[in-house]
């Protein structure tokens, strides 16, 4: 539609006409938005805006094929990352590109987390342990496992969303986001290490590792809601 205006279109009808997809059925409210001053000067600064969009969507696929060229060699450590929860291409990409996707200079998990700065500093006074905060690390390779963590907060029946939502339910949604992190980290260290998939563990995996506190945080919340619960051996509740 920009496209058309530059070029001298103004029917609104005709403009509307270009729309695609699921804009196609809302033809008749793009027409009446379509309605009003558009001139020459507005078509000479939405095409220099067009031509600038255009460089710069040139520029990101030329430099894209050229990080795919580089990380040609490490194909099979990016397609292992992507099995993990909230880890896209682009993130595995990045992660390959901070560690080097050789896991043998990190002798576990948490020295890979520790390094990565996703780990809680350590802030004890005699035998007072408090909170602290998250040490410095890789900045680039702490954005990408941000943009990872997101993407768990909003994916479903899965470990890791399930992980994000118990602790985001005690009161801090960023302390949430960093488990994630150190988890997503963790299983970074694991798939790399063993030269394995991801295996995703399901949203119940708490549940079904202890069933126990399972039903004590059923019968809190029934209790909160004024019933009383029990259960018995074979687990049925009365």
């Amino acid at each position: 539609m920009l496209t058309a205006l530059v070029d001298g279109e103004r029917d609104p009808v005709a403009l509307a006409e270009l729309a695609k997809s699921t804009m196609r059925n809302k033809r008749e409210q793009l027409a009446r938005a379509l309605v009003g001053r558009f001139t020459e000067h507005h078509a000479f600064l939405v095409g220099l805006h067009l031509q600038v969009i255009d460089r710069l969507t040139a520029a990101t696929d030329e430099l894209t094929a050229r990080i795919e060229a580089q990380i040609a060699p490490f194909r099979r450590q990016v397609e292992l990352l992507e099995t993990i929860s909230g880890v896209s291409h682009g993130v595995a990409v990045v992660i390959v590109a901070e560690t080097g996707g050789d896991m043998s200079k990190f002798p576990t998990a948490h020295h890979l987390a520790s390094w990565a700065g996703v780990c809680p500093g350590h802030n004890q006074s005699a035998k007072r342990v408090k909170h602290a905060k998250t040490r410095p690390g890789n900045s680039y390779l702490k954005g990408a496992l941000g943009t990872a963590a997101l993407s768990v907060a909003r994916t479903k029946n899965t470990f890791m969303h399930s992980r994000f939502q118990r602790i985001k339910s005690h009161g801090s949604g960023l302390k949430a986001i960093v488990a994630v992190e150190h988890g997503i980290l963790r299983s970074v260290w694991n798939v790399l290490t063993t030269d394995t998939a991801y295996q995703e563990l399901g949203a119940d995996y708490h549940q079904r590792r202890n069933p126990q506190t399972a039903l004590r945080s059923i019968t809190r919340q029934a209790n909160n809601l004024g019933f009383t619960v029990r259960f018995d051996l074979i687990g049925s509740t009365t």
